[in-house]
């Protein structure tokens, strides 16, 4: 089988390549820039492209498959050669479901907390050996790539995004996949470039409902009314198991949780966290892990990458990075914390990065997001309003939109750095949140110094 990517230097893209490499397929690809990690992984497997930029004449008859990448555009030439030549042309889901087509697949849908409930359902399959093909959004501890396929084994598990398929098809990914068994996490409105409104953004959730298979099983979070309304309403055929946050405690900075098999501690924290962990629960019930064993892998659970990471700590302080950009997700991660360690002083800074939270429709939705902090940053690069060709946003406008009016607002990163090197740490933890890199500042060095 031959298999050719535009656009092969994404994360989620090198990683389908290199899971088919190792598949035995042949495959090649094309990408006008592709930056570390991709360029490393790609050249190790000799499938980095020598040359960048887009070359029609690598698309030949002989292709089985062409796989397109969102960063490529409608007009690209090696996809128009592609269709000229009436080749097979998938999104990336859409190959993803025809190599799994005849597996059962577990898809885990939301708009937060899916990555994390994927990872730990990953952990805990691994911890008792029982082998499972997968797709996931982050680079997991112990998994050599964020996708594996095989022809052996029985079940897929897919992280379910709710984000276009491809330039060329504009429907949500989640919805190509057809789950047998589905979890929705949360429904907190996002992507208003994609999804204006936010009854726009809730429809593919409502569709992806629907397009699990006649059957089969759907885990929801029942403290979600948006969610629990949606699986409710639904008429499709299904067994439905609602779920809500577990019982904990917390002792030390430690969480504990309580069960029918007693108190056991674990390694990550926060409500949010715990709710995760009851979806992967019972998703890992309906696969043959019954609680007891459940419980015994989820104690060595240590998070997924970038979600509530601890990067550094003294005998001063502690300092925490997190993927958390959306609305929700920094509500949930910044009032984790603060439950965590409700004795220290807690300094919260948020990156927009994201086209959703520039644009001052959308900031709104950001309000009270950092109330639990002590001290709340937000930082926003010049440069990030530049590509995503958005006009600069004010220092009072930002401060408004979260209710804030000790926000400390930073466009410059050398500023910042300045800033948190000289601030005050004793007895503090600090909670980076970013789905960027705070304008190529390093936080390791920056919290060392």
């Amino acid at each position: 089988m031959n298999v050719h990517f535009i656009a092969i230097g994404g994360s989620a893209m090198h990683n389908l390549a290199l899971a088919l490499c190792q598949k035995g397929i042949k495959v090649t690809g094309s990408d006008d820039a592709v930056f570390e990690p991709s360029r490393s992984r790609l050249a190790k497997h000799g499938i980095l492209p020598q040359e960048m930029g887009w070359f029609p004449e690598k698309i030949m008859s002989n292709l089985d498959a062409v796989i397109l990448g969102m960063h490529a555009r409608e007009d690209n030439p090696e996809l128009l050669k592609a269709k000229e030549l009436g080749l097979e042309i998938y999104s990336y889901p859409e190959f993803l479901y025809e190599q799994s087509k005849n597996k059962t697949r577990v898809v885990i849908a939301g708009s937060h907390g899916k990555t994390t409930i994927t990872s730990m359902i990953l952990h805990v399959m691994s911890y008792h050996h029982i082998n499972m093909d997968y797709m996931v959004g982050a680079q997991l501890e112990g998994f050599d790539t964020m996708v594996k396929l095989t022809d052996t084994n029985e079940f897929m598990i897919l992280e379910g995004d709710e984000y276009l398929s491809s330039p060329i098809d504009r429907r949500s990914k989640f919805l190509l996949y057809r789950p047998n068994i589905a979890l929705i996490s949360g429904i907190a409105w996002d992507h208003i470039n994609v999804f204006p409104t936010f009854e726009a953004y809730k429809q593919p959730f409502t569709d992806f409902v629907n397009s699990i298979s006649h059957g089969g099983a759907l885990v929801y979070n029942s403290e979600d009314k948006e969610v629990t309304e949606i699986a409710e309403k639904s008429e499709n055929y299904l067994k439905k198991f609602p779920y809500h946050t577990p019982n904990f405690s917390i002792k030390n900075g430690k969480s504990f949780l309580q069960t029918e098999e007693g108190e056991i501690e674990l390694s990550v924290f926060g409500r949010h966290n715990l709710l995760n962990l009851e979806g992967a629960r019972l998703i890992c019930n309906q696969l043959g892990v019954q609680d007891e064993a459940f419980y015994e892998a989820i104690i060595s659970f240590k998070g997924a990458s970038r979600r509530l990471e601890k990067i550094y700590e003294n005998t001063e302080y502690i300092v925490y990075k997190d993927f958390a950009h959306a609305p929700s997700k920094v509500a949930a991660t910044v009032g984790a914390v603060k439950e965590n360690y409700p004795n220290k002083n807690l300094i919260a800074c948020l990156e927009l990065h994201t086209y959703s939270s520039l644009n001052p429709d959308f900031l709104q939705q950001y309000k009270n997001s950092l109330e639990p902090a002590d001290e709340a940053l937000v930082f926003y690069s010049r440069e990030a309003l530049e590509i995503k060709q958005m006009q600069p946003i004010s220092e009072e406008f930002i401060k408004q939109a979260f209710g804030r009016e000790d926000l400390k607002v930073f466009i410059d990163s050398g500023a910042l750095e300045k800033y948190l090197i000289n601030l005050n740490k004793v007895d503090s933890v600090f909670l980076m949140m970013s789905s960027g890199n705070y304008g190529g500042l390093s936080l390791e060095k920056t919290f060392s110094n």
